[in-house]
């Protein structure tokens, strides 16, 4: 079956192979980031719930341990063992979808560290995203985020527009994806070098993000040009798809600003 436009449904890749240690997975409890329980549940089934009741995902694949995997059943999604890297993840999860449907048009590559997020702020983020751009970033103001989440240690992009950051569900069109692999990976190799990521993203970018000349616009650009695609920078997006849990700071603060709000 073949989307008509509007696009109403979607199908979702959730990578969750991410794996924690030392203090974090003792006080977590696991080593697998997906299996953290918060709030009574485990995050990826906080993820998992909030998609399906989102009313507006079809097919699911979340990639990760047996473990992971056997959880997903219970959400009829279907679990892929994980592959060499995140890109890797990402597009055993796409091979799978488009098995399915070759026609696949939109795809969500959804985090498994969002303790908050739910089938509001996920049906909000897609009406947010135009159905005409090949990927959609969430973006966040630091004002928003710091409203909601006062006294974190979030990072965040000065830029002329504002201060922002960026959230962890991303919008993808499924059939020019592969396309994208090649230049997906590259970025994602050069991701932990201050270096190799300057030379990718050029001098002329790097001077203005420095003389915090950089624009929202910018970035926009910056990212059809790396990975040849078009895309958009989706303001306004909902302050819960920002909050991720990466370390144990991230894990004790979400377990406390829970309780508050209860």
């Amino acid at each position: 079956m073949r989307y008509s436009s509007p696009v109403s449904t979607f199908d979702a890749i959730v990578p969750a192979g991410g794996m924690i240690d030392g203090p974090f997975a003792d006080k977590a409890g696991t080593q697998v980031k997906a299996l953290i329980t918060f709030n009574g549940s485990t995050i990826l089934e906080t993820v998992l719930k909030a998609l399906r009741e989102s009313g507006k995902i079809r097919n699911i694949v979340v990639i990760g341990s047996p473990e992971v995997r056997a959880m997903a059943a219970n959400f009829a999604a279907v679990g892929l063992e994980p592959g060499e890297t995140g890109p890797d993840n990402i597009f055993r999860g796409l091979e799978h979808l488009k098995s399915l449907d070759p026609n696949l048009d939109k795809a969500l590559i959804v985090t498994c560290d969002l303790p908050f997020i739910t089938s509001e702020t996920i049906g909000k983020y897609i009406e947010l995203c135009p159905l005409d751009k090949d990927i959609c970033v969430p973006v966040i103001e630091a004002t928003d985020f710091n409203r909601s989440y006062p006294g974190t240690t979030s990072t965040f992009v000065k830029t002329r527009d504002g201060t922002f950051t960026i959230g962890g569900i991303f919008m993808m069109n499924g059939r020019k994806l592969n396309e994208l692999r090649a230049s997906i990976e590259r970025v994602f190799a050069k991701r932990k070098s201050k270096l190799g990521m300057a030379m990718l993203i050029g001098p002329a970018f790097v001077f203005k993000y420095i003389t915090k000349s950089l624009t929202l616009r910018d970035i926009e650009t910056k990212i059809e040009s790396i990975l040849g695609c078009s895309g958009r920078a989706v303001r306004n997006a909902p302050v819960e798809l920002a909050y991720d849990i990466d370390d144990l700071e991230d894990f004790s603060y979400a377990v406390t600003h829970a309780e508050k709000r209860d």
